[in-house]
This record gives C-alpha cells, sequence and structure tokens, in this order.
C-alpha cells in the first residue's frame, strides 16, 4: 500500500469507533464432511476386477455343456433349474457382441434384474461356432463371469428348446 493510499484510509477511518461487545461472538463454520478418497478408489477397482478376464481355467469347446451351483445348494433346486422348470424372468443375448461390450451388457443385466420379476434368467451367449480356431469366446467369458459374480447361486445350459448350449439359464439371489 502506497503513503498516499494509507492516508487517504486514515482519513476515511477517522470517525469509525471501535464496537463495545459484552459478549464475545465466534462464528463456527461448517465443515464439510470428509470424502473417502481411498475407499472410493478402493471401490472403483472392485468394480474393475469384479469380472476378471485374466483367468480362464477350462477350454470350452461349442457344444459343451456349462453347469456351476454354488457348495451347499439344494439338490432339488439344482434339478429344477437343470430341467428348466423355472419361469425365465428376463433375458439377454450376447451373441454377436465383441467380449468387451458383452461383459458390459452383462454387468448392467445382472445390476437391473429384480427379484421380484423372477430369480431365474436366460442368457444367451451363442455357440461360438464362428469364433475360427479360438474357441467359442463369449461362451467361455460368461462361464468364468458369472462364477465370480455374487449374485450368482447357479448355471447350467439350457434345454434344447431355450437354446442349448448356446443359452444358460441363471439362477439369480433374490
Amino acid at each position: 500500500m502506497s503513503t498516499e493510499e494509507f492516508s487517504l484510509f486514515r482519513e476515511s477511518m477517522h470517525d469509525v469507533k471501535p464496537l463495545r461487545v459484552k459478549h464475545h461472538v465466534v462464528h463456527h463454520s461448517v465443515k464439510p464432511p470428509a470424502i473417502p478418497m481411498k475407499t472410493l478408489e478402493d471401490e472403483r477397482q472392485v468394480l474393475r476386477d469384479m469380472l476378471s478376464d485374466a483367468y480362464d481355467p477350462i477350454e470350452i469347446q461349442p457344444g459343451d455343456m456349462l453347469s456351476y451351483y454354488l457348495p451347499g445348494l439344494q439338490n432339488r433346486i439344482v434339478r429344477k433349474l437343470r430341467s428348466g422348470h423355472y419361469r425365465i424372468a428376463s433375458e439377454l443375448d450376447l451373441h454377436g457382441l465383441n467380449a468387451r461390450d458383452a461383459k458390459q451388457q452383462l454387468l448392467k443385466f445382472l445390476h437391473d434384474a429384480h427379484p421380484g420379476q423372477g430369480e431365474c434368467v436366460r442368457i444367451i451367449h451363442g455357440k461360438g461356432n464362428r469364433s475360427a480356431y479360438k474357441g467359442p469366446v463369449i461362451k467361455t467369458k460368461i462361464n468364468n463371469w458369472l462364477r465370480q459374480h455374487e449374485r450368482i447361486l447357479a448355471f447350467h445350459s439350457a434345454r434344447p428348446v431355450d437354446g442349448g448350449t448356446g443359452a444358460i439359464y441363471v439362477l439369480l439371489r433374490r
């Protein structure tokens, strides 16, 4: 501040008197809630890793049946799923998609599937006959991804009338 500005300020303030306050007022500023950055980062990483493509334990052929059941699931439920006796609440057709798009659609489908509509869904993955020498890509990925997802109780290849080895019945947690 220049000398001239300081003089102007002093002149403006010459008749100002300090306030006499009996009580000292303290204003408490409300601190914003802490953002758990590490927790948010960890949750994002879990979502990225939730369905890993890194592990394909089994070579699957186009005509192979897919089957998976959580340990302890009642045999009656397993038989009912395998024979296609559950009402299909909704269906997802992945066949013809690349692996990245199929994974995104599968995650969205499993997230949006509401237990009130029924706990059994059908996923059409295709047999993989057009996958050249690599074998069925989407079918193999679906087998791996569903085994890792927390909503899956069981899955089994569909009956021929419902798509056979190109589709699966999936039993979801309520």
